[in-house]
């Protein structure tokens, strides 16, 4: 009797990289959304949490720093560690925490209790997202890895829009009012929040795949405290300075900005120079595309969310909307904005990146005239007013925020994907907190001397001017993606 031995081929060479499958970006793609449907799923919540609550206008606003500012300061070192300890581990976590903050935030027996818990949600998303990103640029390559950015970039800017719709629905509905009593609508658009991180923990566990840097550095201990340093000394005196009467500690934290920032360059210069990995190696802004991507990012997203915190004040506030009214004004530049969305890789492949200054100058022709319907319409400012320029904006902005994130990251090598997406959400983060500073403070600075509708319209001016500034930028991007 002979017994016959057949061998299997022995596989050599390194390993197949791991591929996302479709679940697995539907997974990721609604981790993204998660975080920024919680940066403006507040917005319309705020009169409502301030009267259950007995909240001050202080402390209201610190429900929306709290997070933005912790999410924020985080985001990098969050990319930092999915490089180095793997990316699903970290995603797995950081989702599991977020549901657990969410769960804290919607049972908060008082205002201080909820603050802190927004800070603690803010942290738990930064540790979530940028694995998002990095995941996406680890496991994809060529049209799918354009695929998977554009659909990215539509998320992330259909959430901004539908967080302040959600929250208008949610908080009107009240839904737990058997439990928490009358006027206690708000806990529902952080309890929202629960079912959708179970269901998204249960697909991640099955369809997200684990990768990590070759070559995972360290944590840049010094980099992260002085990031953190220049962060919170812009962000929190912008924030709090006007509620609390620009006291003396706001403009001393301020004057420290610079300093800390420049600080921060000279110790992330010296350790790439040292042959180490900074949080921010400096010789990743060598890359143009990421460069110039980032640059424009900075005024669109301080115009995006500065809009969306003023227009949820002056609806609510000034034109005596409701909640529901209020969110639902946005609906036309929600809609508009994911089919124009789905429209803009195809835009990209004839077109390259001009589509973005034709989307600047769509943005601008929208917010034209919803600042004329507030001009001629006011008190009486609602859906059908807004309807034409909200439709308009929306166009505008759906060509242009997918593609500058993928601008963005196009050219960043797969070993620094944490690296690069967490600096990319930072910069986006950072200037959605400072829209909501600069431009809501101007607007609310504006209202005791001005009137409601004045001030309005003069904020929408300044953000016009915002916009001319993006367009003007994006023309400098390079002609096609990588």
């Amino acid at each position: 009797m002979t017994e016959t031995i057949t061998s299997r081929p022995v596989r050599t060479g390194p390993p197949a990289t791991p591929s996302l499958g479709g679940l697995g970006l539907f997974t990721v793609l609604l981790a993204a959304a998660l975080p920024l449907v919680d940066f403006f799923i507040v917005n319309v919540a705020l009169p409502t949490i301030g009267a259950d609550l007995s909240a001050s206008e202080a402390v209201l606003e610190l429900v929306v720093a709290g997070y933005g500012v912790a999410y924020a300061v985080l985001l990098v070192l969050g990319g930092r560690l999915g490089d180095l300890f793997g990316r699903r581990r970290l995603f797995l976590g950081g989702m599991a925490a977020f549901g657990l903050t969410s769960l804290a935030c919607g049972l908060a027996p008082d205002a201080w209790s909820l603050v802190a818990a927004r800070a603690a949600q803010g942290a738990s998303a930064a540790a979530m997202l940028p694995q998002v990103l990095a995941t996406i640029q680890a496991t994809t390559s060529g049209p799918r890895r354009a695929k998977a950015m554009g659909l990215y970039g539509a998320t992330a800017g259909l959430s901004m829009v539908a967080g302040q719709i959600l929250g208008g629905v949610l908080v009107a509905a009240t839904p737990l009012s058997f439990l928490f009593g009358a006027g206690t609508g708000w806990r529902s658009v952080f309890l929202v929040n629960v079912p959708v991180v179970l269901v998204g923990l249960f697909l991640a566990a099955r369809a997200v795949p684990e990768t990590r840097s070759a070559r995972p550095e360290p944590v840049d201990v010094p980099g992260t405290f002085l990031l953190a340093a220049s962060i919170l000394t812009l962000l929190v005196p912008l924030t709090e300075g006007r509620a609390a009467g620009w006291p003396l500690w706001t403009w001393l934290s301020l004057a420290a900005f610079p300093f800390a920032a420049a600080a921060f360059f000279a110790v992330e210069r010296r350790a790439d120079r040292a042959g180490r990995t900074p949080l921010v190696p400096p010789s990743l802004f060598a890359i143009v595309s990421l460069r110039r991507g980032l640059l424009l990012m900075v005024p669109f997203s301080i115009g995006f969310s500065g809009f969306m915190f003023v227009i949820a004040v002056a609806l609510q506030q000034g034109a005596g909307l409701g909640p529901v009214a209020a969110g639902l004004a946005l609906a036309p530049l929600a809609v508009v904005f994911f089919f124009f969305s789905l429209a803009g890789p195809r835009l990209v492949a004839r077109y390259g990146t001009r589509v973005v200054p034709a989307g600047a100058a769509l943005q601008g022709v929208g917010l034209a005239l919803m600042t004329l319907a507030a001009w001629r319409s006011w008190p009486d400012l609602g859906l059908v007013e807004l309807l034409p320029g909200a439709a308009v904006a929306g166009a505008g902005q759906a060509l242009q925020l997918p593609v500058i994130m993928r601008v963005v990251l196009s050219e960043v090598p797969a070993v620094r994907a944490g690296v690069g997406s967490g600096v990319m959400v930072t910069t986006q983060q950072s200037s959605l907190a400072l829209g909501v500073a600069t431009l809501g403070t101007l607007f609310l600075s504006l209202v005791p001397g001005m009137g409601m509708r004045d001030a309005l319209v003069t904020t929408l001016l300044v953000q016009l001017a915002g916009v001319a500034l993006t367009g003007l930028l994006s023309l400098r991007l390079p002609r096609t993606i990588a």
